[in-house]
């Protein structure tokens, strides 16, 4: 066979294709640094595949129209970054409580507020799971290199169409415009989940059945007609303030996401069979980890590294497990610390738990890793 022709992409440059991919028809958004390359990319390359892109007056109608566009039957994306992401949060729990399958990228920069534009950050985890108010469901992908923000914007689409639910990319400055060689996956190479189609006569669908985690969602102009609003509604879309559907729905749109978290959850693990210590970290902070490892290890000092590659639902099971075998699991993050609360959770006692912070613009460096291991060694 022969072998694949590489191209030299952006991370960004990247999310593009791997929007194409998945059968993306749809882009609206507002340029803001550091992820306006995937706006640009995606105004090049739709109109090619015969999706539509529009540049939007700000961030809300960004998301706005492309929570129409995927009603409309389109899969939808917009991107954004820390700021955007804020101005984001009220259309984002409208597409909770809708169920409106979407995929949002956030290439994550330093804050608050405007911040740091180029700059690099983690700062944004929180706020992907808890940015919106209200109890609603949340997935968040995090890759950490170019070829991987292909294949999980991919997997985001197909999350977003299986669970009728907004998915972010997170991903920070560094790896969103960093530059490595990438082959382009050949059609059929990676699975793409369309959405389910109605199947029933018009007058029988019920775009919220409660007989089902999740209904099929038929798309506006199909000949299916259903209410669309951001208050509590019945099976029919329609507002309602009975406390017993109020109750159910609230609870399922949780639970479509919290059963199957063994199906959403992904995570890769370097040396950890004998680890002492291990390290939990995301995006290009994960690249610094596994050179510290590396070369760690030359050393003789057992350290291992779990990276996950979904963020939420947060990876309990695999942190809980971890947690009973190594001394001390070390997170750093380009934060003041937000995912150090979660992973001290998970370990509830069973062993230490270090942050490694920093938010001067700057990445974690592998020396900071290593030097923070020794400590537990």
């Amino acid at each position: 066979m022969a072998q694949k022709k590489k191209r030299l992409l952006q991370g960004n440059e990247a999310c593009v294709e791997g929007a194409i991919y998945a059968g993306c028809k749809f882009y609206a958004g507002y340029p803001i640094t550091p992820s306006t390359e995937v706006a640009e990319g995606m105004s090049v390359r739709l109109p090619k595949v015969g999706g539509k892109f529009i540049q939007m007056e700000d961030e809300i109608g960004g998301i706005a129209a492309a929570i129409g566009g995927s009603l409309a039957g389109l899969k939808s994306m917009t991107a954004t970054s820390g700021p955007g992401l804020s101005l984001k949060q009220e259309c984002i729990g409208y597409a909770c409580i809708a169920e409106v399958p979407l995929v949002i990228v956030d290439v994550m920069r330093g804050g608050p507020a405007t911040g740091y534009p180029t700059g690099p950050s983690q700062s944004d985890i929180m706020a992907a799971k808890w940015g919106t108010h209200g109890d609603h469901p949340v997935i968040a992908v995090t890759p950490s290199s170019v070829p991987e923000i292909l294949t999980e914007t991919v997997r985001a689409f197909n999350l977003a169409e299986q669970y009728r639910t907004p998915v972010m990319v997170l991903y920070d400055e560094i790896v969103g415009h960093m530059r490595e060689p990438i082959a382009i996956p050949e059609p059929g190479e990676l699975e793409v989940v369309d959405r389910e189609k109605a199947t029933c006569k018009p007058e029988e669908y019920f775009p919220y059945d409660d007989r089902h985690l999740v209904a099929p969602l038929a798309p506006f102009g199909s000949g299916y007609r259903f209410h669309v609003t951001g208050l509590n509604h019945k099976q029919d879309g329609f507002p309602t303030n009975d406390s017993k559907v109020i109750d159910r729905n609230n609870r399922r749109i949780i639970e479509k996401v919290e059963t199957n978290k063994e199906r959403i959850w992904k995570n890769e693990e370097t040396a950890l069979d004998d680890a002492e210590v291990a390290i939990f970290t995301i995006g290009s902070t994960a690249r610094s980890a596994r050179f510290a490892v590396n070369e760690l290890r030359k050393s003789g000092l057992k350290v291992g590294l779990l990276r996950p590659l979904t963020i939420w639902p947060f990876p309990d099971a695999a942190v809980a497990e971890l947690s009973k075998r190594v001394n001390a699991i070390i997170v750093p993050e380009m934060n003041l610390g937000q995912m150090v609360h979660e992973v001290e959770r998970c370990a509830k006692g069973n062993c230490e738990v270090e942050g490694i912070t920093r938010v001067d613009g700057e990445p974690i460096t592998p020396a900071q890793i290593m030097h923070a291991v020794r400590r537990f060694l």
